[in-house]
């Protein structure tokens, strides 16, 4: 397999650098102080943290087979872990994953 020319892979960094500023910098375009948040947008910030969340679980759980291997134990463990976690720390969501991907890969790496 042939290495990318450099003028490609700066391309493609400086498209990718863009894309990221253009996402971090859009709302604070769009969304002015002087003018007053819209509603739908207000409840977006509210409910999709949430959903993301609950949405990355059922991703991390698709291929547990609670049939074989581990039985899913330590992904179990992982979640109430990191469930506990946020309660504990007043719903702080960096503790709680950082905890809970903590505690799941000590229970794979040296438990199970």
């Amino acid at each position: 397999m042939t290495e990318m020319p450099f003028f490609q892979r700066a391309i493609i960094i400086g498209i990718c650098a863009a894309g990221t500023l253009l996402t971090r910098f859009l709302p604070f375009i769009i969304f002015r102080s002087s003018k007053p948040v819209p509603e739908y947008i207000r409840y977006l910030g509210k409910a999709l943290p949430s959903a993301i969340f609950a949405m990355l679980v059922v991703y991390c759980l698709k291929g547990v087979n609670i049939f074989a291997g581990t039985h899913g134990i330590p992904e179990f463990i992982g979640i109430a872990a990191t469930t506990i976690l946020y309660i504990i720390s007043k719903k702080n969501m960096m503790i709680a994953i950082a905890g809970g991907t903590a505690i799941y890969m000590i229970l794979v790496q040296f438990v199970f």
